[in-house]
């Protein structure tokens, strides 16, 4: 099946499954082998620049074309069969709405599969209505099941934490303006062996006063902004950390403040949600969970000058 894909998590699934696609998105990038694959997207953002100019460019975007465009002739000559989209969220990646005007200019009529994920059953859910539409369903299965598995792994481990003595976690999706993550980044702490009181399971990310995060008084900060990896979490750091208040809070006076890929990881609702479990249990639960993450996914953030800003 001709299977074109318009965002990274879509393209994730579709290769867990055994499957390429003819055509993905512009920020596609793992398995590694996609990014050879030809995009049908482009982006109307500068996705180098600081979070609050990347915030302003995105306010801009929406309200005259659009944050991203679409490559027609690329996704003529691909002649899809098959388009994985999604209707989450209209700043993350194109969205269904986009797509279909696109295709509605193309000769091929290829099936659209709109993926709308807020919580982990949604995006196993995910897994196996892609598989079922592409023909490969005990795959999908096959998949969905291991993924299960490894997630069961980690609640057994924390389910005997009491509620008391889980640490309050804040995950930021941005720094500028300050946002929490929400969907399934409740969940995945909590399984995690965290707490996470500022958002709830499925709840849309959005910003949030900083006098409400400080009374919160978070003892584990995740920095993992959408689509910036660790480089690029270095370069806007100062969002959070030149702040009032920032030095008062639990997680940084305990030294216990984590920058994490958000690009890959946080952010990407496919497979790799459950490697961001385990990063994460290893992040809150230390002491349960062993060694430090992989320093090329997460790392503390006393060590991201050194180390990692450009």
């Amino acid at each position: 099946m001709r299977i074109v894909t318009t965002l990274p998590s879509a393209t994730e699934i579709v290769a867990a499954l055994g499957l390429e696609p003819v055509g993905v998105s512009h920020g596609c990038d793992y398995p590694p082998p996609v990014r050879e694959i030809p995009s049908i997207t482009r982006s109307r953002i500068d996705t180098d620049a600081s979070s609050e100019a990347i915030d302003a460019q995105v306010l801009e975007a929406a309200a005259e074309d659009g944050v991203y465009g679409i490559d027609v002739e690329t996704l003529d000559a691909l002649e899809p069969e098959l388009v994985v989209t999604q209707g989450m969220c209209d700043v993350c990646a194109v969205d269904e709405v986009v797509i279909e005007r696109a295709l509605e200019t193309i000769a091929a009529e290829p099936t659209v599969l709109t993926t709308d994920p807020h919580t982990v059953a949604d995006v196993l859910e995910d897994i196996r209505q892609i598989g079922r539409t592409a023909g490969v369903e005990s795959r999908a299965e096959t998949v969905v099941t291991e993924l299960e598995a490894r997630l069961e792994a980690v609640r057994e481990r924390t389910a005997d934490i009491p509620t008391g003595e889980r640490p309050r976690v804040a995950v930021f999706d941005w720094t500028e303006p300050a946002m929490i993550a929400g969907h399934w980044t409740t969940e995945l702490v909590e399984w995690a062996g965290g707490s996470y009181g500022l958002a709830d399971v499925g709840e849309r990310s959005r910003p949030r006063e900083w006098a409400e995060i400080q009374a919160y008084d978070p003892e584990v900060i995740v920095i993992a902004p959408c689509g910036f990896d660790l480089e690029q979490t270095a370069r806007n750091r100062s969002d959070l950390t030149d702040r009032d208040g920032w030095a008062e809070l639990s997680a940084v006076r305990e030294g216990r403040v984590w920058a994490l890929d958000g690009n890959h990881y946080c952010n990407r609702p496919g497979p790799r949600l459950v490697d961001t479990c385990e990063v994460l249990a290893q992040i809150i639960q230390p002491e349960r969970f062993g060694d430090d993450p992989d320093e090329t996914i997460a790392v503390p953030v006393a060590d991201l000058s050194g180390r990692l800003e450009a």
